[in-house]
């Protein structure tokens, strides 16, 4: 037996149960992990509560993508993992079909990754989802090259720290977008070459505030604009992002945090030749050669220097709601989740 998080409703964090379940062995093509960290994301907030881009197809649920730990046990046909490996997991399955808030979990084997060596059990449950997000975004799908320009919304969230600094290993020049001048300091010690605030300022009407970020973006290219901008937010200001854009460039939204209708901006921009799609990440990890390309990129970047969250977290498994909830409310920028075997106050670094 071993702990497992599961809901049988949708809800807050106070639908979540910590229950006993039966530790099966793996399948084929499967891996059996025993966790020593978990990664905690959005999506699952959005899966739990109902908001999801899939639906909960059953109940009772799992939930969780990201982990570190170390393999226990290899179904058939599954190579290049042995028992006692020290692997991080990444999101190439739907939270429908596997989850890893547990303390030992099965998980496909192409979701595994060999995680580097002097890369600890949080880090290694923190820096993946926001890292391969980040790359796939915009170096497979956005064709980001040496001399671009990206512009990057919600750039305090661990995929916007990690865009940021995806891109200027790139030597590409990253302007952040946030809606807090409290954040501009911050974001520039992180890399940014430009930090626009967004945020209304007294007197101040937010179409004006967002207007300008077409404008400051201009300014900022001598007129060329950005060869992408990575939207995480989606919704009306759409319309104002895609004025920032180049000729031939790609407006990417890879969120909805707007919650609001997202408009097709080109028809009332008079059809400039500005692509506008959206992505996910599993856009990245479902293809092996990709998947292969962003693990070793990321790799790379964890030997070569500091790349993980800047902020995490140790607690038990019974704090498990609590730890959701806390985080759910903060929204802090980045994000992990150590179990310790006994439930000790969470630690900040």
């Amino acid at each position: 037996m071993a702990r497992m998080v599961v809901f049988r409703e949708l809800g807050g964090p106070g639908v979540m149960r910590l229950e006993d379940v039966e530790v099966r062995d793996p399948g084929p093509g499967e891996v059996r992990v025993r966790v020593a960290a978990i990664g905690l994301n959005r999506s699952e907030v959005l899966f739990r509560s109902g908001l999801y881009i899939e639906p909960v197809r059953r109940f009772p649920a799992t939930l969780g993508t990201e982990a570190a730990g170390v393999v226990e046990a290899v179904g058939a046909g599954v190579t290049g993992l042995r028992p006692g490996q020290p692997v991080s997991t990444v999101q190439t399955f739907s939270m429908n079909d596997y989850g890893v808030y547990g303390e030992r979990v099965i998980v496909p084997a192409a979701a595994v990754l060999r995680r580097p060596e002097g890369v600890g059990e949080v880090e290694g449950a923190a820096v993946w989802m926001s890292y391969v997000t980040a790359y796939g975004a915009l170096m497979e799908t956005g064709g980001l090259r040496p001399g671009d320009t990206v512009v990057l919304n919600a750039a305090s969230s661990s995929v916007g720290l990690a865009a940021i600094r995806v891109a200027d290993r790139l030597g590409a020049t990253p302007i952040a977008l946030t809606r807090s001048a409290a954040k501009k300091e911050a974001l520039l010690k992180e890399g940014a070459a430009e930090v626009i605030v967004t945020g209304p300022e007294e007197g101040v009407a937010e179409e004006d505030v967002a207007e300008d970020v077409a404008e400051r973006v201009l300014a900022a290219t001598g007129g060329r604009g950005a060869e992408l901008v990575l939207d995480a937010v989606a919704g009306p200001g759409v319309r104002d992002l895609a004025r920032a854009v180049a000729d031939g460039g790609m407006l990417l939204v890879y969120g909805a945090l707007s919650g609001q209708p997202t408009p097709y901006p080109g028809i009332e921009l008079g059809m400039p030749p500005v692509a506008m799609r959206t992505y996910t990440m599993l856009e990245t990890t479902t293809s092996p050669e990709r998947l292969r390309r962003a693990e070793a990129f990321v790799a790379s970047g964890l030997r070569s220097g500091p790349s993980g969250p800047s902020w995490t977290a140790r607690s038990s498994w019974r704090r498990s709601p609590r730890r959701t909830a806390t985080w759910s409310r903060t929204r802090r920028s980045a994000r992990s989740w150590s179990p310790s075997p006994d439930p000790r106050p969470p630690a900040r670094r």
